[in-house]
């Protein structure tokens, strides 16, 4: 049985937009800024060492991952306000 605090609720979830090339963009460039951002933590360089980059393999994970919330929130926001 659906509770009915649920019913109440789905009608306010907004629109999500599709995948488009926007997205992706802005997705791209947030995660470019936080890896750059992340070399200036205090110890990038604690663990296996990325070749191409002045930081380490974990940093660089985590810098992606934190890049991939950051773009999701900006794409959602700029959708809520209808830029997207």
């Amino acid at each position: 049985m659906i509770s009915s605090i649920l019913l109440a609720a789905q009608p306010t979830v907004p629109t999500t937009p599709a995948w488009n090339p926007t997205v992706g963009i802005i997705i791209s460039i947030s995660c470019l800024v936080i890896v750059l951002l992340s070399t200036r933590i205090e110890k990038p360089l604690v663990g296996p060492k990325f070749p191409i980059l002045p930081i380490s393999i974990p940093t660089f994970v985590a810098a992606m991952a934190f890049g991939h919330i950051i773009g999701v929130g900006i794409v959602l926001g700029l959708t809520n306000i209808g830029r997207l």
